[in-house]
């Protein structure tokens, strides 16, 4: 009879009541793994030390990455069986190269050229076995398909690119993990109407996970950082699921996301890659030193930095980046590069005009 009910079982009929178990199922695992996890980093020491550049006075433990690692795994491997199991199991041994790979790093250290190996090797096992790839750049600047070659090292530098810059990003509570959350929600939305339910039960999952995360990570008593397993595997999922749409989108004339899918990704990712490439620009150009020597120049210590507290940062930020998300919705019926030209516009603008009412409210008071 259960054989039956399996076999004659389809998800798709069903979507709704398998995301909410794939997000139960990931919150309810990670929510009761994080205790025994802060349990046995206390009990070990294996806790991080505040240094010059970090914004907490507390030892603190980094190992939240595991419970998210694990709630993943078991919604995955649950979902195998109904699914598309060949992504999944993909997707589970590219995660599972990177969860060693950060808790190497968060217990020990692990040098930049073995981080950057493994994320390449993770990255390129999804590529090349599920060919899931950026085919090419939708008409910008007048360039359309690209070679097949070309193509994999492109979409391996956006995956390099995305995990990295949302590693850098994970320096204020809750910031690293409210973002996660948002792209991962706008992402759940992307993919059902894509009518891929697979992507959009890892997605959802993820953000059942984060949920669970963030209760622990604003924690005044018992904090946990997602550390750089979570920022891992986390900035590795989000690179999964860009590429995932955008190369869905691709394949797809009819999508009203065709023209658009770049500049929405763009988007969707702004707050981590504008910080990224500033922080380049304002550690090379202007400080004339290696970009990846720690300083406090990102957007969220200049936040920090005029007053706010680690909450008001991580609202402000994630507020300015769902509102460059909706504007980019609104914006789909542009040309391609005028969606992006517009992007960079406003989203630059938007993340400095804190600064501006702050001046203007100080020259005002004088």
């Amino acid at each position: 009879m259960i054989k039956t009910l399996f076999d004659n079982f389809s998800p798709e009929d069903y979507y709704i009541v398998c995301l909410f178990f794939a997000f139960v199922i990931a919150f309810i695992i990670a929510n009761k793994t994080f205790p025994t996890v802060l349990y046995i980093a206390k009990h070990k020491q294996l806790m991080d030390e505040p240094d010059a550049r970090s914004l907490h006075s507390n030892k603190t433990p980094t190992l939240g990455g595991i419970s998210i690692f694990f709630s993943l795994i078991v919604v995955m491997t649950l979902a195998g069986g109904f699914l598309n199991s060949k992504v999944l199991l993909l997707l589970m041994g590219g995660l599972t190269i990177l969860f060693f790979l950060g808790l190497k790093d968060d217990l020990t250290t692990l040098s930049p050229g073995k981080k950057l190996a493994g994320q390449i090797l993770a990255a390129g096992l999804l590529i090349v076995f599920t060919d899931t790839r950026i085919i090419g750049f939708s008409h910008i600047l007048d360039i359309n398909v690209l070679p097949y070659g070309l193509s994999i090292v492109f979409t391996l530098f956006v995956y390099v690119l995305i995990i990295n810059a949302y590693n850098l990003i994970d320096g204020v509570d809750g910031l690293a993990g409210t973002i996660a959350l948002t792209i991962s929600g706008v992402f759940v939305f992307l993919f059902i109407n894509g009518n891929d339910l697979s992507l959009a039960t890892v997605a959802i999952a993820l953000c059942g996970a984060l949920i669970a995360f963030l209760r622990w990570n604003f924690s005044i008593k018992n904090k946990i950082f997602m550390g750089d397993t979570g920022s891992m595997i986390v900035g590795f999922l989000l690179a999964f699921f860009t590429i995932s749409f955008i190369n869905m989108v691709q394949k797809d004339p009819g999508s009203i996301y065709y023209s658009a899918s770049p500049a929405l990704a763009l988007a969707l990712l702004f707050y981590p890659l504008v910080d990224t490439f500033r922080i380049f620009f304002v550690r090379i150009i202007i400080h004339r030193k290696s970009p990846f020597k720690p300083d406090k120049n990102h957007i969220h210590h200049r936040f920090i930095a005029m007053g706010l507290s680690h909450m008001a940062t991580t609202l402000t930020i994630v507020a300015i980046n769902l509102i460059i998300i909706c504007i980019a919705f609104n914006l789909l019926s542009y040309n391609l590069n005028d969606q992006i030209l517009c992007l960079l516009i406003y989203g630059t603008a938007l993340y400095y005009l804190p600064f501006v009412v702050k001046k203007l409210t100080q020259n005002h008071v004088l």
